[in-house]
């Protein structure tokens, strides 16, 4: 019997990476993994660790930006990924095998307070830009009021969406309509895909922190019923419309916060179904584990604990703080990355080395 990752994939789940480097690829590849995410703090860790100094230094070279260097060294790395999924998204159609690419976080920067149309409008050309020629590219766009209304048009223009940074179903369901009516604007949807992306751990993060008369029985199960509720609606809308790819959820931030947790608390909930993004830590520890994973996706807790949670949890300010707080999380290590590449581009061994 698998145990461990291999029964992960059994149970019937996609597992993608919380990571683009190189190395990590090259071992969960081997694993099983078949997609994989990219997003400003995995470029930090990868420029930190020195093995694309030649390249930055290439680019310097150029004349380019610290902030042009960023989204090319993305564009290296991402394609760099891509290659390695190829064969999967070969495969199966184009149903698998794909790199998120995430646009820029600075956009939302509530420092730089870019107007509201002007945000759509970037969100719009640089997925656009970003997207083009890569077949096996999944362009991230978070579920703000700029990022949704951006989708419909990029939707419409043969884009393939992430959508991020979701917390609750209302912003799912705006998300999904978006992009079906811009999907149904296309000459055909023979290569029509998207992924929702749900949070999972932040959730749990805002209910001890600003919920804590939530019984033990009901605490840290939050986001795990949202993640499911979603993925349910989002199995339902879709199984009527007959399309070739499939349209799926993201498990994401499936990483515990709490060192005294089951690192494998949400790997083990959401197992069975669409797609597990998991960080590299938390596949590291359900690997290790030995254990025997099985679905369980689709199995929620006792309808007494539904009750609660809806009765006490306000869904609205839950969602307003964790996307607020979300958009910082973003902003702030795409800040780091820029800083980092400035100190890194004059230490770089020259390119002609």
């Amino acid at each position: 019997m698998a145990t461990g990752l291999r029964s992960l994939i059994e149970s019937g789940t996609k597992l993608w990476l919380d990571s683009i480097d190189p190395d990590f690829l090259r071992i969960n590849r081997q694993r099983g993994a078949t997609g994989a995410t990219s997003n400003p703090i995995i470029v930090s860790d990868i420029v930190k660790s020195g093995r694309f100094d030649k390249e930055l230094a290439k680019l310097a070279e150029r004349g380019l930006s610290d902030e042009a260097i960023a989204w090319e060294l993305t564009d290296l790395l991402v394609r760099q990924a891509q290659e390695v999924f190829r064969p999967v998204h070969q495969a199966t159609g184009g149903d698998d095998g794909y790199v998120s690419f995430e646009l820029d976080p600075l956009l939302e920067d509530l420092e730089r307070n870019v107007p509201h149309a002007e945000r759509v409008r970037q969100y719009v050309a640089l997925g656009k830009r970003w997207s083009e020629g890569h077949a096996n590219r999944l362009i991230k766009v978070p579920a703000t009021p700029a990022g949704i209304e951006a989708v419909e048009p990029l939707a419409a223009a043969g884009v393939a969406l992430n959508i991020t940074l979701i917390f609750t179903p209302r912003q799912y369901r705006a998300a999904r309509e978006a992009i079906w009516r811009g999907a149904q604007q296309r000459s055909s949807l023979d290569r029509f895909k998207s992924v929702y992306s749900v949070f999972v751990s932040r959730v749990d993060v805002y209910t001890a922190q600003q919920v804590p008369q939530l019984s033990a029985s009901a605490q840290g199960q939050v986001g795990i019923v949202l993640a499911k509720r979603i993925w349910k609606e989002n199995v339902e809308f879709w199984a009527g419309r007959k399309l070739p790819l499939h349209q799926e959820i993201v498990f994401a931030s499936t990483g515990t916060k709490d060192p005294k947790q089951d690192p494998a608390k949400y790997v083990l909930a959401l197992a069975g179904s669409d797609i597990e993004t998991n960080p590299p830590a938390t596949n590291e520890a359900v690997e290790q584990s030995g254990r025997t994973i099985v679905r369980a996706v689709d199995q929620m807790p006792p309808a007494s604990v539904l009750e609660e949670i809806d009765r006490l949890v306000d869904m609205n300010r839950l969602e307003e703080t964790l996307v607020r707080e979300g958009v910082v999380k973003f902003a702030d290590p795409h800040k780091s990355l820029l800083s980092l590449i400035a100190q890194r581009r004059a230490k770089a061994v020259p390119a002609s080395a």
